[in-house]
């Protein structure tokens, strides 16, 4: 059985690759059954959380990522938050693969909006913003950078010294990076806006965004929780990854839905449509487009067959 650590996994899930790989699966037939979610006790401390996201491709390959979140970790100078992938033979049920949790889901959540860029950023997008500077805010500009023309990246962050270190990490991988303190004025001309904080308020407005300008919202995955305000859902035309999980879980679009600001017919596509060529994604170039994703369990299955098949495809050439 394979076993992909941290950098390995990173080193098989190249950026091209990896959004296709994504782009492909929501075109396939996968199987995505309603994720798992369990209170675990922790006798003396806060109670602990297990989650099981299974999917799988009939005759194909069987994933399954398994992640704990122990609030108290940090108490024990460990991470909160833990998880493994488990790949199988969707054919005898034979297990694969096992791969490192938190790097497959850094780097499809990345890919994920990249690939919704594709279809909703304006091709000339060469300014992106990132909010937040935690483990995506590298991903999302390589990312991006794959999908679009990013000549310039600007980082914000509600600590300038994180922002200032993103920043600087990124101009080591050769972006022209820089920190900025006010996010108003740089919101109001980047092309591209991602956000992925863990905010409960909004950060961006919809008065700042210009003609032409594509929001992508990524950290808010609770309904108590959200990136932008209602007035850039207003302004905005909406795509979701799934329905599904917008609608349980995205509260972008579950407070002002309940505020009556927007309703569900506003939600005009999801990554299926998209790829599907239901929707035709950007329809002109002063269009502001908004996408919210939470995560959906074929992402990590399309991740998980790329690392797979990436590290074997050399022992397969050798056999033939």
């Amino acid at each position: 059985m394979l076993v992909l650590h941290e950098t390995e996994t990173a080193e098989a899930l190249k950026w091209a690759d990896l959004i296709d790989a994504i782009e492909r699966m929501f075109r396939s037939h996968c199987v995505m059954p309603v994720r798992h979610h369990h209170e675990v006790a922790v006798p003396g401390e806060a109670d602990a959380t297990l989650l099981l996201m299974p999917a799988w491709v009939p005759g194909d390959y069987i994933g399954v990522k398994l992640v704990s979140v122990f609030p108290d970790n940090h108490a024990r100078g460990l991470p909160a938050i833990h998880g493994s992938y488990i790949l199988s033979s969707g054919k005898t049920g034979k297990m694969l693969a096992v791969v490192d949790g938190g790097e497959l889901t850094a780097r499809r959540t990345a890919a994920t909006s990249a690939l919704a860029a594709r279809y909703l950023a304006r091709d000339d997008a060469s300014h992106l913003l990132v909010v937040g500077t935690g483990r995506l805010s590298l991903n999302l500009m390589q990312a991006h950078a794959a999908v679009r023309p990013i000549t310039r990246v600007s980082v914000w962050g509600r600590n300038p010294a994180n922002a200032e270190k993103s920043a600087e990490e990124a101009r080591a991988l050769g972006f022209d990076a820089v920190a900025c303190t006010d996010l108003e004025g740089t919101a109001r001309t980047a092309d591209i806006i991602s956000c992925a904080t863990l905010s409960s308020v909004p950060l961006i407005h919809g008065a700042w965004l210009k003609p032409g300008a594509h929001l992508d919202l990524i950290g808010a995955f609770k309904p108590s929780m959200r990136e932008s305000d209602d007035e850039a859902v207003r302004r905005a035309t909406i795509v979701v990854d799934t329905r599904d999980g917008a609608l349980g879980e995205a509260g972008d679009i579950l407070q002002p839905l309940k505020a009556g600001v927007i309703s569900e017919a506003d939600i005009k596509a999801d990554l299926f449509d998209l790829v599907a060529g239901r929707h035709k994604g950007r329809s002109d170039g002063g269009e502001i487009t908004l996408f919210k994703s939470v995560g959906a369990a074929l992402e990590d299955l399309a991740g998980a067959i790329l690392a797979y098949e990436t590290v074997m495809e050399p022992f397969a050439r050798q056999e033939t």
